[in-house]
């Protein structure tokens, strides 16, 4: 584990000392665990056994490696006794031979460029995988799930509702370009609910709104990720349509002290919003950033949406996040300038390794 992934994990471990205690002896099981956000969680819970935790937890992930190999699996030593990786397709039940005391279901293809190219698998993992999660948890008496929802299930949000609060219901087409995730999502958060309501399931929603920093693929193709590959490279950044889309962007180490603390102290049957409600930002300008950052000859190429990328992309998207702060105590601290800059090391070194 490098250096910088270091100082995350430690930022992210200070940032939830009162939750980390839930977990002392415990057993996780992940799903999605090797992908960019199992990665941190995976990498947290293990540094939680060597500094905080007087009986150590263990950790199992499960994956398909759809999207990935096991190559992504960067935190996670085979040699650690608390640490188990189940090649498991989540679509099919979970195998009952694993007792887990909580249950973080966050397989899922969140790339446009993935869900397009998988459309009826991301139906199915954020649906039948949802359902079989909510099963086991019923079956095994599971403490806490949380699931993974996102922040497209509110759709191109109606400008009145931005900063959008839980309780907005959505503006979605059902049959739109992108409706294979958003409402493939939608219907695992009514999962959800439903076997809170009828079994009192322990399961809390979160819906993350773009989360980024080092870990996420060099070939994810969001926007970060592809922006800072070209601008490392020189190239230009391209930027769809006239470049007014805009974001507000969480840097990983605040998405993940939200994710525990809702995990642990979150209502159950409830959903959180998980993001930065400040500093939204147009394309445009965050590609400016990055190529400021970057300091090489790149600059902002305005184009036409390709192909292989869903049209439909909202036009703004930030979260209110009043809930989780006021509830939970949650507390992002991480600027846009700081996440993009810590980022772009990270990705400046996985390039190198890569020539």
């Amino acid at each position: 584990m490098d250096a910088l992934i270091q100082e995350d994990i430690k930022n992210i471990i200070d940032s939830i000392k009162r939750e980390a205690p839930a977990f002392d002896g415990k057993t996780i099981l992940i799903s999605g665990g090797a992908g960019f956000l199992g990665n941190y969680l995976v990498a947290t819970f293990l540094q939680l056994n060597k500094e905080v935790l007087k009986n150590p937890c263990k950790v199992i992930i499960m994956d398909n490696f759809i999207t990935g190999s096991q190559k992504n699996l960067i935190f996670a030593s085979e040699n650690n006794p608390n640490f188990k990786l189940i090649e498991h397709d989540v679509r099919k039940p979970i195998p009952t031979n694993i007792d887990a005391d909580y249950v973080i279901h966050a397989a899922g293809l969140a790339s446009p460029f993935y869900y397009k190219k998988f459309p009826i698998e991301t139906i199915e993992v954020a649906v039948n995988g949802t359902k079989n999660f909510l099963e086991y948890t019923k079956e095994k008496k599971v403490k806490s799930m949380l699931y993974f929802s996102s922040s497209e299930i509110y759709g191109d949000p109606d400008p009145k509702f931005i900063p959008t609060p839980e309780e907005y219901s959505g503006n979605i087409s059902p049959i739109g370009p992108r409706a294979c995730y958003d409402e493939s999502k939608r219907l695992g958060e009514t999962l959800c609910v439903t076997y809170h309501q009828l079994y009192n399931l322990p399961v809390k929603i979160v819906r993350p709104f773009n989360v980024y920093g080092p870990g996420m693929k060099v070939n994810d193709y969001r926007v970060i990720p592809t922006f800072m590959v070209k601008a490392i490279n020189g190239e230009n950044l391209p930027v769809h349509d006239k470049g007014n889309q805009t974001r507000t962007f969480c840097y990983i180490t605040d998405a993940i002290q939200g994710f525990f603390k809702i995990l642990v102290s979150g209502k159950n049957g409830e959903v959180y919003n998980v993001g930065r409600d400040n500093e939204e930002i147009n394309m445009n300008d965050l590609g400016n950033i990055i190529t400021k950052l970057a300091a090489t000859n790149s600059k902002v190429q305005l184009i036409n949406y390709p192909e292989s990328y869903p049209a439909g992309e909202p036009k703004r998207r930030c979260p209110n996040i009043t809930k989780i702060k006021r509830d939970l105590g949650f507390n992002p601290t991480v600027d846009l300038e700081t996440g993009l800059a810590r980022t772009l090391v990270a990705y400046r070194s996985v390039l190198q390794a890569q020539k």
